[in-house]
């Protein structure tokens, strides 16, 4: 697991899952798991809940070292701010958080001013939104790769669709 990503660690990425609505969370946290499948709901073995999770290309491979697969998974604990919002992320956010309308496969998600709120939001840099997504299907637990036959397109798509952050 790890919560600073880059976006080399996330190549192998053909769509984002989201059980939850993304437009209704200010921030959700990512991390990097070692997983058995590259497809479907991974297991969850933290506090809180899964928020979404990232499904690999079919021919994404296993790490030599581990023989897993390296999965984002996309949640929040709960004393996080849409549990607890007086709680100890009533402003800021934690190192792993991201606005979830700045995740796209093989993209890490930025931190944006919705994500951080309040002091924390004037020292972190401005993240975009890449724009609409074309096509993409939104209800919770459904995902779009763009074209055809999951894996056979990477054309980064995500469950719900929404305008630029400002």
């Amino acid at each position: 697991m790890s919560s600073l990503l880059s976006d080399s660690q996330l190549t192998d990425e053909a769509e984002i899952v989201w059980l939850e609505d993304p437009d209704k969370l200010d921030y959700v946290r990512q991390a990097l798991d070692k997983v058995n499948t590259r497809r479907g709901k991974p297991r969850y073995e933290r506090d809180g809940r899964i928020i979404g999770y990232t499904n690999l290309a079919a021919d994404a491979e296993r790490d030599p070292d581990s023989g897993l697969f390296s999965r984002r998974t996309f949640f929040l604990l709960p004393h996080d701010r849409p549990n607890d919002p007086t709680g100890p992320y009533a402003v800021g956010a934690p190192g792993e958080a991201i606005d979830p309308g700045t995740v796209r496969p093989g993209k890490v998600g930025a931190k944006t001013p919705r994500s951080q709120k309040g002091h924390a939001a004037a020292l972190a840099p401005l993240g975009h939104c890449p724009g609409p997504v074309h096509g993409a299907k939104g209800a919770p637990g459904t995902a779009s790769t763009g074209v055809g036959d999951a894996g056979a397109s990477r054309k980064p798509q995500v469950g719900f669709a929404r305008p630029p952050v400002e």
